[in-house]
């Protein structure tokens, strides 16, 4: 697998970071996707459909899934021979972050706030300065749908309950 090596002074623990936890959430499922765009014969773009529907039901799971992978697709267009990414199958990885992932999450962080100037700064370090427009529309479409109003829930939480009016 072409999983690009990761070099320990640039991890970091994730809990330094003030991340939500859906945003915390899109870190896994995002990992699988990389994993699919380095290696499709894994077929790892199952597992973070499967990721994202565990975590917020068919409801958000599905949608959300769908619209990172559209920016995760931008994203590796860009930059296929660099983006440094931790392995979601490694339990001790999963509380770690490489500052390729640091800077991802900080786009998607600040977009769904709707803070453009700290968005901009943070899309013009992952486009390595090129303003990549598809990142950008595909990272707007995500946090438009997402954005920091929006509480994922599952679908348990979603749906309506019937009870009995006496």
């Amino acid at each position: 697998m072409a999983v690009q090596q990761r070099i320990e002074s640039d991890i970091r623990p994730l809990s330094d970071f003030e991340f939500d936890e859906f945003e915390t959430g899109i870190l896994a499922v995002a990992r699988y996707f990389l994993i699919a765009m380095n290696a499709p014969e894994t077929m790892a773009w199952q597992k973070a459909f499967i990721v994202s529907r565990e975590r917020w039901g068919e409801t958000i799971g599905f949608p959300a899934a769908f619209l990172l992978s559209k920016s995760i697709t931008a994203l590796f267009q860009l930059r296929k021979s660099g983006f440094q990414f931790q392995d979601p199958l490694c339990i001790e990885a999963r509380e770690y972050v490489t500052d390729d992932e640091v800077v991802f999450l900080e786009m998607v962080h600040h977009m769904r706030r709707d803070n453009t100037p700290i968005a901009r700064l943070a899309v013009e370090e992952l486009t390595l300065g090129r303003m990549d427009p598809d990142i950008i529309r595909t990272a707007l479409a995500f946090a438009a749908r997402f954005s920091c109003g929006t509480q994922a829930q599952s679908d348990s939480q979603a749906r309506p309950s019937l009870s009995v009016v006496q």
